[in-house]
């Protein structure tokens, strides 16, 4: 095999989604009135991608946590996982304000529709509705992620004290996992073509808006969430790895920021995601726990989409934003990020939010603002999002199995490849 050939064979998935991209983001450009007609090819992978993730979702972090030598260990992960997200959204929001500050996005007037936005939550109901459904069958739903992650932990530990990964019911989420990850794979396969379809419906919807300040914003948006994709993430690695983290995390991001920003669902690239840490070294049990919750609470992304809306409508209605308005914005984008529960779009619930809490008395004209920039930066934002799950899992490393995990692994990998010449 000459080295065109092993290229290819290593890269062919890659360079598949790629020709997808460009391909669908050529038919919107040139042909937008196919577009439409297209969409169905991207909605149908989609679709596929969420049947198989939704349980998979649950069994992984179950089978995770019920396998584990111990609940201690398992509420290490967790606790170590939890406030990695929290800083490094925090580090995304304050970062965004910065640039706002820097470079404000609004110069010019908006006149815009008002839409109907529904029946506004009070904290209370949100903070049930985020973590809790009233019932079993609720669970199994796109929409009820968080939810389910929450039982999949309590039915975890429930097995852990049973007996752990002695149970056969120990045994069965595993197998389950492993069965439902296979069959993932095989969904991947129409990956490309899915992406065609996303994308020309996405650049012939959106294309012909991208001017005046709507342009300037996403100009600003995206070339930051690259930015901070190429020089925090490293940093990220650096830290969580040590020597050789950021290199070993270059050589495996790129698949799983490809998937995120085509699909724009931080949950379709959860398997994505699985495979890299799988290649990195990273111990299953931290990233069988990660990994989906990063889906759901690690939103990097969209703690800086948050902030940039947030700037965006405090320039159209002539408001100052002020420090402790910002040290507000940035409490709120970080919080409300977890509403976006990994569906692409997020489903409007964190835009809901953060116009609950800024813009009460301009909702029905803020909130389809809001709600057209979240859309139009979504891939970007799930991009960080998601890709960032894949970084963290090196930080949750460093803490759980030591600071030199990384390169044991290295050793071992190194070790077996002198055996088998």
């Amino acid at each position: 095999m000459n080295k065109s050939e092993s290229f290819f064979k290593r890269y062919w998935f890659i360079i598949s989604m790629l020709v997808g991209i460009v391909a669908g983001c050529v038919i919107g450009l040139l042909f937008p009135q196919a577009a439409p007609a297209l969409e169905p090819l991207g909605t149908i992978f989609t679709n596929l991608m969420f049947c198989a993730v939704v349980p998979m979702v649950f069994t992984s972090i179950a089978s995770a946590i019920a396998n584990m030598s111990s609940a201690k260990r398992a509420g290490k992960i967790m606790g170590v996982t939890l406030a990695t997200f929290m800083v490094t959204a925090g580090i995304a929001a304050v970062i965004m304000y910065v640039i706002m500050r820097v470079f404000p996005v609004v110069t010019g007037n908006y006149s815009v529709a008002e839409a109907d936005t529904g029946t506004v939550l009070g904290i209370g109901d949100m903070i049930v509705n985020f973590f809790t459904k009233p019932d079993f069958v609720e669970l199994l739903s796109r929409r009820a992620i968080l939810p389910l992650i929450v039982f999949a932990v309590i039915v975890g530990f429930g097995v852990q004290m049973q007996g752990g990964a002695n149970t056969m019911t120990a045994k069965l989420l595993k197998d389950m996992t492993d069965c439902i990850l296979k069959a993932v794979q095989i969904i991947t396969y129409y990956a490309p073509i899915g992406f065609l379809g996303f994308f020309a419906n996405l650049v012939a919807t959106y294309g012909p808006d991208l001017i005046g300040d709507y342009s300037k914003t996403l100009i600003v948006y995206y070339g930051l969430c690259f930015a901070y994709m190429f020089i925090f993430f490293p940093i990220y690695a650096r830290f969580g790895g040590g020597k050789g983290g950021a290199k070993v995390m270059w050589k495996h991001l790129f698949k799983p920021a490809a998937v995120s920003f085509g699909t724009c669902s931080s949950v379709a690239t959860i398997p994505t995601n699985m495979e890299a840490a799988e290649e990195s070294g990273i111990n299953r049990e931290v990233s069988n726990i990660v990994l989906p919750l990063g889906a759901t609470m690690h939103m990097d992304g969209s703690a800086m989409s948050a902030i940039l809306k947030v700037a965006f409508l405090f320039g159209m209605f002539g408001q100052d934003f002020s420090t402790g308005r910002a040290i507000l914005a940035i409490i709120v984008a970080v919080f409300s990020s977890v509403a976006m529960s990994g569906i692409p779009g997020g489903g409007g619930t964190g835009e809901l939010a953060l116009c609950t809490v800024f813009f009460p008395e301009q909702l029905a004209v803020a909130y389809p603002i809001a709600l057209a920039l979240g859309y139009m930066v979504d891939p970007p934002a799930t991009m960080v999002n998601a890709a960032g799950d894949y970084v963290v899992s090196f930080i949750v490393c460093r803490y759980v199995d030591g600071k030199d995990w990384l390169q044991k692994h290295l050793a071992r990998k190194e070790a077996e490849t002198a055996s088998e010449k």
